[in-house]
């Protein structure tokens, strides 16, 4: 099941760990700051469009970005 906590962290430890701001992220996103921040917080899904946008503006391809949540997920399901 996907777990919107867990995809907010994954979006927020890559964007911190390229050492960017939700305001840097969201504007090369093209979403609000605030609609970013809720995602990071888990408080909101995002659409496919907004998936696709943050990855790009992570510079990550999608799958790549994928995969880091599955794995996040797996390991919250094998504790």
């Amino acid at each position: 099941m996907l777990d919107s906590i867990i995809v907010g962290r994954v979006i927020q430890n890559l964007r911190e760990q390229k050492r960017l701001s939700q305001e840097v992220v969201s504007g090369f996103a093209d979403i609000g700051r605030t609609h970013l921040s809720a995602i990071e917080r888990g408080a909101r899904k995002p659409t496919l469009e907004t998936f696709f946008r943050i990855a790009d503006a992570l510079s990550i391809k999608p799958s790549d970005l994928m995969k880091k949540i599955e794995d996040e997920i797996d390991k919250a399901c094998n504790k």
